[in-house]
């Protein structure tokens, strides 16, 4: 009966390694090169990292060639958004599109969470049409379901499924809505969003030219918000050197498009505008839940919104200045209590009385403690059975997960090798 549960707990544990790695879109993606195309604009795009950070999720893809009539037409932002509704908030598979309902059900897609999309727009209908076809249309009202369900392409049951449709779903709303890049005024976005400080400063340093001379390779900006310069903890900008205050403003950018679902999937330090040989200036990442924060060493900072998400840029909004340690530092450590003053012993003035040793109450004793019911053969020094169970000290490494992960392996293996000779 062990050795059965440590063959379930081993194979439980595979399982979820599986479930795992099969949950990456462009990895699944790659095992189909008549989608490659679909997978590649997943990948430029940063929709994969999106995708991959959510559960549940279906992918609608095309084949090759399915959307050409938009790629050498709209810039990269347009395409994104067109992808973005193909990627539904929910689980369905080929049952469950044919079982719809009363036929006809609204799916939110990932086009919804980009706060872009008016009315239905982030919207897909999905309706069950004569003969048994499945539609797909835009959620806006009267709009034609002219892309069906073709096939099922892979199932991960009830976390990630990919089925191909026959065309795009692009209505007119989402081709006109966003402007290029190039045309963006980045300082009237955070005046709007409650920036202006930030933008001020980074008119009148320069750093704005640095910003847009970024854009065409990808930038993505961390605007600390009107509040966050009033804050008890901030640091009086006016002290620094016009150098360094151009190095804080950097700092709160990256050369890089990163949308949050990119943020999501981050594991190392991210380098930013400021990064050059004399220092790091580098960012760390850190994610509960849906919170996404940024963690300079110094202070740790959450993104509190998104004002813009169309690439090849993101501006977000976060809860506080960005301080580099290059410039502020590690935050001082708490100082130690102080040992007590002992002053060296002087002799009493003659005409002091000396206190009377009456005066200081004799010690309680405590009475002896009374005797344990240990078995006489235990060792005295033996582990008891809290100090057995404490997991306050790992420091020797026998709970580390990789270990474990061997010991579990190591394990099954041997089961099933025990099955398989019996």
């Amino acid at each position: 009966m062990a050795a059965f549960r440590h063959l379930v707990l081993a194979l439980s544990l595979i399982s979820i390694t599986i479930l795992s790695a099969a949950t990456n879109i462009t990895e699944i993606l790659a095992a189909y090169p008549e989608y490659s195309e679909f997978n590649d604009l997943l990948s430029q795009t940063k929709l994969a990292d999106e995708i991959n950070s959510r559960e549940p999720v279906t992918v609608c893809v095309l084949p090759n060639g399915g959307l050409s009539s938009y790629t050498g037409k709209y810039p990269i932002s347009v395409i994104k958004s067109i992808l973005s509704l193909h990627v539904l908030l929910d689980y369905f598979d080929g049952p469950k599109l044919h079982k719809i309902s009363e036929g006809s059900i609204l799916s939110t897609t990932l086009y919804q969470t980009t706060g872009n999309a008016d009315g239905k727009l982030g919207f897909v209908n999905i309706t069950v049409l004569r003969g048994g076809k499945v539609g797909f249309g835009s959620g806006i009202p009267g709009s034609p379901l002219d892309s069906t369900f073709t096939k099922s392409v892979k199932q991960v049951p009830y976390n990630v499924s990919v089925i191909e449709v026959s065309q795009a779903i692009a209505p007119a709303e989402i081709l006109t809505a966003a402007p290029p890049a190039a045309d963006v005024n980045i300082t009237a976005l955070l005046v709007k969003a409650g920036c202006k400080n930030f933008a001020s400063l980074i008119v009148s340093t320069g750093v704005l030219k640095v910003y847009e001379s970024a854009l065409d390779n990808g930038l993505t900006i961390f605007a600390p918000n009107d509040e966050a310069f009033k804050a008890e903890d901030a640091p009086d900008l006016s002290a620094l050197t016009n150098a360094e205050l151009v190095s804080i403003l950097q700092y709160h950018a990256l050369a890089t498009y990163s949308p949050i679902g990119t943020l999501k999937e981050t594991k190392d330090k991210i380098t930013t505008l400021a990064t050059n040989g004399a220092g790091k200036y580098a960012l760390g990442v850190t994610t509960k839940g849906d919170s996404v924060s940024l963690d300079t060493g110094v202070d740790i900072s959450r993104i509190a919104s998104t004002v813009l998400d169309s690439t090849p840029l993101c501006i977000f909004t976060v809860d506080s200045l960005l301080l580099p340690i290059e410039l502020f530092g590690k935050p001082p450590s708490p100082a130690p209590a102080p040992a007590p003053e002992t002053s060296p012993s002087q002799s009493p003035a003659a005409d002091a009385p000396a206190p009377e040793s009456s005066a200081a109450p004799a010690p309680v004793l405590s009475p002896p403690a009374p005797p344990t019911n240990s078995p006489s053969d235990a060792p005295s020094d033996g582990p008891t059975d809290d100090s057995q169970n404490s997991t306050s000290d790992n420091s020797a490494g026998v709970l580390e997960y990789p270990v474990s992960m061997k010991t579990v392996l190591t394990v099954a293996v041997s089961v099933f090798a025990y099955v398989l000779l019996s």
